[in-house]
């Protein structure tokens, strides 16, 4: 059954309305009717509920919740993905899988080497694409939250929010001993849940070595993912199944 996202509703209430584009798919796509059930995720609490279908109108849905659902469709950990910025195309797809896949959030940042360089009214535009998108794969794979894809930032900047995660991974093609799943042993002796874990990824360009220092003295972990060099759009895939199948 499909899962619909809405947020700002009153929690004590049984009522749920939908607005928006879900709209015309529910009417018009699924061909939705009063009386037909839907499944509705309200991302302010991250609950599903099982919701039955009460007035449809041109540009509003009105539902009543009938239970709660159980979902364990979030992991056990909250990973970030720093994305050295790709071309347009590889970023959507790395945005659609890595939402697939469990990712939390997603921050695009500009690198010295990156191809792609995006002026402010760019960014903004882009940004708004790029939230669509993990909306739309949000849906399709049953996730309980909609992952947010955070403004353009820099490496400087990444630099400064390192404190605030259990750990920052950095894949760099250049490193040769520290390998991924090191590092992965040393997060499982902590038996914790809820893990902040950042992975910094680079461009198509990889990442420059003053960039990496940098990093590094912030106190990120660089690794290696093997002797094969990934291309951008593979390595959030990489990690991320990898995280998933070690912690949850």
């Amino acid at each position: 059954m499909p899962k619909f996202f809405v947020k700002n509703q009153d929690i004590n209430s049984k009522e749920i309305k939908i607005i928006g584009e879900d709209v015309n798919h529910i009417k018009n796509v699924l061909r939705k009717k009063v009386g037909d059930k839907i499944t509705i995720c309200d991302v302010d609490n991250s609950k599903d509920y099982l919701c039955d279908i009460v007035m449809l109108e041109k540009e509003m849905i009105v539902c009543n919740k009938m239970e709660e659902l159980e979902s364990d469709a979030e992991s056990n950990i909250k990973v970030t993905i720093f994305q050295g910025l790709p071309k347009a195309d590889k970023m959507e797809l790395i945005i659609q899988k890595a939402v697939e896949l469990g990712v939390n959030d997603i921050t695009p940042v500009e690198m010295k080497r990156c191809v792609v360089k995006l002026d402010e009214k760019d960014k903004k535009k882009k940004v708004e694409r790029w939230q669509k998108i993990a909306e739309v794969a949000a849906k399709q794979s049953g996730r309980n939250i909609i992952p947010k894809i955070n403004q353009v930032d820099s490496v400087k900047n990444i630099c400064n929010l390192c404190p605030k995660y259990d750990i920052v991974i950095v894949a760099y093609e250049n490193e040769k001993c520290n390998k991924l799943k090191y590092e992965i042993e040393k997060l499982k002796l902590k038996q914790e849940n809820n893990l902040k874990i950042a992975v910094l990824i680079g461009p198509e360009g990889g990442i420059e070595e003053a960039e990496v220092k940098m990093l590094k003295e912030s106190g990120a972990k660089v690794v290696t993912l093997g002797n094969r060099i990934l291309r951008t759009e593979t390595v959030a895939l990489n990690v991320l199944s990898i995280m998933m199948y070690e912690f949850e």
